[in-house]
Formats: C-alpha cells, structure tokens, sequence
C-alpha cells in the first residue's frame, strides 16, 4: 500500500459521493433558486469528502460491498460538516472571505442567505441518512448518534467553547474539550457510521470510537499548526486568522513542536488501535499518515 494507491481510491471515493450528493439535493434552478445555489456553491466548491471516506474505510474493516446505501449515509455527514463551514465562516464567528479557494458563501450571497443553506443542509442530512435502506433498529442509532454528536453535547459545544475561549487564556484541558468536540466527535461520528452500516456487534464500538477520536484530535491540531506554517494557496483560505483573533491552540498554547510531537502521538495511539484489522486496514493507516504530514 502507498500514497499513489491511497490517491486513487480517496479520488474514485470523492467522485461517487459528488454523484450521489448531486442526485440526491434539489438541482440549483429548483424554486426558490438562491438557496439551492448557495447550498451547491460551498457543498461543491471542492474538499477531500474526509469525513465520508473515513465512513467509508471504517466500514471496509468489515466488509467489501460499497453500496449507494453506505455512501449516501456517508455523505449525510458531508452535508452537516458543510453546514458547519458556512455557519462558521459568518462574519458573527471567524468572518472568512475564502472556503476551498473560492469566496465563502455569505460573501457570494449575503449573510441571511447563507445561515439559511447552513440550516437547509443541516436539515437534509438527517434526511439522507433516514432514506437509507438499512435496519430501523441501526438507522435509529445513527440518527442518535448524529444528533448528539453533532449537537449542543458535542460538535456545537466544541463550537461554543471556541468562540468563548478567544481572547482569553486558556488551559490545556479546555483546549482538549474544544477540539474533542468541535472536530474528533464528527470524525468519530463518520466511523460510527461505517460500523453501523457493517451491522459489527456493539462491542466493536468501542474499538472504532477510540480510534477516530485520535484521528480526530491529530485532524485538529494539525489544522492548528497549518494556521501557523501552511499558505493560503495550499489551504484555500486565509492563513493566520487564529493568531489574529486570539484563538485558543495547541501553538498558542504549547508551541509548534510540542504540538507537532502531540498530533504524532495521536495519529499513533489510532495506527495502534488500527493494526488490529491487519490487511483490512492498510489504506486507512496510509490515510492517517498523509493526514499528519497533509499540506492542506
């Protein structure tokens, strides 16, 4: 297994769910035609589909089929880390120009179209994972599990504490909380998604939470040091807006080398978990490497 296999199989992965994503959403001259072009405009702008494709591999631990079930749940996640994104990047909150290169959306359309393709997207989600064709039982633990992930006991708290957190000094532990939250619950919600749709025994569960979160937390500070280190070209967005707004980070907090040495330790503490799978899990190792040493 090598990056150039690990490429191939992220680009054919991204391509079915850009398909599955278009089928699916109301096309961008459906009435009322703003929302459903902003909702199309930040959704396919671009981006890795990482969260979707760890759905993906998590669910490749335990079996082959790729089915349109599996992806449309995937891509359910897709849809609400966008709604993330565009409610993020609003003026109230980081007030970026740039997602992916290209302008955000309340800058392309205007900040009351934007919260409501953010609340549209959000909506939709639950809506792509509750047609999936899978057991009432499983699609009622995902739907669970989405909610609180993703709402005021996880991402949204995560979220909260980041806002409360600028400006101020803040301790290691409450650092922690914020990107659990706000990024590692999202990653771990993408794998709880494959393992559900594997239809794996709920003792595996803890197996696939321990090593998302790592992926998670080593996602985050990663991104916290490509603020500090990476180019706007690379990312497709402002660099060094964390510093400007006093944000609290792994750098600001602990340095660049000490958060370097803490997201390998993560991405190693998840390699660990991962060997266990043996072969099954080569392409999601492979990713956890790339992701540490990701330019963008």
């Amino acid at each position: 297994m090598n990056a150039l296999t690990l490429k191939k199989d992220i680009k054919e992965r991204r391509e079915h769910i850009n398909m599955v994503m278009d089928r699916y959403l109301p096309r961008k001259d459906d009435y009322p035609k703003e929302i459903h072009k902003a909702i199309r405009h930040t959704l396919f702008a671009g981006g890795k589909r990482l969260r979707p494709y760890i759905t993906i591999l998590t669910y490749q631990l335990y079996r082959k089929k790729i089915t349109d079930d599996l992806v449309r749940a995937a891509a359910g996640i897709e849809l609400l880390h966008t709604y993330t994104l565009i409610h993020d990047d609003l003026p109230e909150i980081d007030n970026d120009e740039f997602r992916r290169g290209k302008k955000t959306c309340h800058v392309a359309f205007g900040s009351d179209v934007a919260l409501l393709a953010g609340d549209a997207l959000l909506i939709e989600a639950f809506n792509f994972v509750n047609n999936v064709n899978i057991k009432t039982e499983i699609k009622v633990k995902m739907l669970h599990d989405m909610a609180v992930l993703s709402g005021d006991k996880g991402l949204i708290a995560g979220q909260m504490q980041d806002i409360l957190s600028s400006n101020m000094e803040v301790t290691q532990k409450t650092l922690e909380f914020i990107h659990l939250n706000k990024t590692a619950k999202l990653i771990q919600l993408s794998s709880r998604f494959g393992a559900y749709m594997a239809e794996v025994p709920p003792c595996e569960m803890e197996k696939v939470d321990e090593f998302s979160k790592y992926l998670g937390l080593a996602f985050q500070i990663t991104d916290d040091i490509l603020d500090v280190e990476g180019s706007s070209k690379d990312m497709g967005k402002t660099i060094g807006k964390d510093e400007s707004a006093k944000k609290a980070t792994y750098p600001s907090i602990l340095g660049l080398e000490k958060s370097k040495q803490i997201a390998e330790e993560y991405t190693s503490a998840a390699l660990e978990i991962l060997d266990s799978y043996g072969e099954r899990a080569l392409l999601f190792k492979e990713l956890a490497h790339e992701l540490l040493l990701r330019k963008s």
